[in-house]
């Protein structure tokens, strides 16, 4: 199996921002104890507060899914459902 990288970004509303800094830390933990996970990082820009670099590595199709089902059910879904994700996702 081939394995999938995520890059880009998500931009967060101002009236989300201080759920989703708080939440952040706990799905970035959640994240790295799945089965698949490569790597998996959430990066605050420095000169936009509202923009977070996204970078994931799984290692196939089946992990990833798995981890956006989990995601999507999880409270980092529900705080982070007003976000625009801006993400590239490439098989390798």
């Amino acid at each position: 199996m081939s394995k999938i990288t995520l890059s880009g970004h998500i931009e967060v509303p101002s009236e989300d921002l201080n759920e989703v800094l708080a939440e952040l830390p706990n799905h970035i933990a959640l994240t790295h104890q799945e089965a698949g996970c490569i790597t998996f990082s959430v990066t605050r820009d420095s000169s936009n507060p509202q923009r977070f670099d996204v970078y994931e590595e799984f290692t196939d199709k089946v992990a990833f899914e798995k981890h956006q089902t989990r995601v999507k059910a999880s409270h980092w879904g529900k705080v982070t459902k007003n976000v625009e994700r801006l993400n590239t996702i490439s098989e390798a």
